[in-house]
């Protein structure tokens, strides 16, 4: 006659051999330590900043087109970019600014009285009325502040290591400037940003009982803003007086910033339009 274990007996010993069963299988592998996590590249902006030997490189580009006559895009993708440029300036040493007073979109640096002072100094040329800007946009543009790239040649930033040569009879005449930066001022719109003829300026005074030096570097003139277009969507126009002449050619820009540095980089004052 079989014998009928109790319910509780028969539980207990079900749990007895599930346990002897999970104790005779294989150990469970320890879980591998989470190892440090390698970050990858970052991803660069979609479109970055136009240094100056882009901006250049596409100055050269619309010269060129010019000059073969070709037909002009609907617009430029340069328009909307953003640029971040530096001008070298005060190369070789100090300059007066112009005798009439007029601004010519050049920046300089001289002594100050006595020699107690650097100053430092550019004043946008009135570029509203000039041909590269005539009939492209007086109905839209109230004004027009012009700034000149000097030495297009270089793409380096810096100032050049060529120097005169000390033989030559009198002062060589400087190439004519041929690549500028165009402000422009909508009609109509915020005049916060507008120089009207009056000077970026800045003087650098002597610091305690140490000698004012100039530097033999120069200093730098930075510009921060966007590129522009014209009413027909072109970013840059050019002109010539004749085909075997370098065009002169001018960006439409606005600024954000402008502001004089150190050849290393040291803001020695700014101005945001803005």
């Amino acid at each position: 006659m079989p014998v009928r274990l109790p319910v509780v007996a028969m539980i207990a010993a079900g749990l007895l051999t599930a346990s002897c069963q999970r104790e005779s299988g294989p150990a469970a592998p320890p879980p591998e330590p989470a190892g440090p996590v390698e970050a990858g590249p970052a991803t660069p902006p979609l479109n970055p900043a136009l240094d100056r030997s882009e901006l250049l490189a596409a100055v050269a580009r619309a010269a060129s087109a010019y000059a073969a006559g070709a037909d002009a895009a609907a617009s430029s993708p340069l328009a909307g970019r953003q640029f971040d440029i530096r001008l070298a300036f005060g190369c070789e040493g100090a300059e007066a600014s112009p005798a009439d007073g007029a601004g010519d979109g050049l920046a300089r640096w001289s002594w100050g009285p006595e020699g107690e002072t650097i100053r430092l100094s550019l004043t946008p040329g009135d570029w509203t009325r000039s041909a590269l800007i005539a009939g492209s946009g007086q109905d839209r543009w109230e004004a027009v502040e012009g700034f000149w790239v000097a030495r297009p040649w270089m793409t380096a930033d810096g100032c050049p290591s060529v120097r005169a040569d000390p033989l030559a009879s009198g002062p060589a005449a400087a190439s004519p400037q041929t690549v500028g930066l165009a402000a422009v001022f909508e009609r109509g719109g915020s005049r916060l940003g507008r120089r009207n003829g009056r000077a970026y300026a800045h003087a650098i005074r002597q610091a305690g009982d140490a000698p004012l030096v100039a530097l033999d570097a120069g200093y730098r003139l930075r510009l921060q803003g966007r590129i522009a277009s014209f009413p027909d969507g072109r970013a840059v126009r050019c002109r010539a007086a004749n085909p075997n002449q370098r065009p002169v050619c001018v960006a439409a820009v606005q600024l954000d910033r402008v502001a004089f540095e150190t050849p290393t980089g040291e803001t020695l004052s700014e101005w945001r339009p803005g």
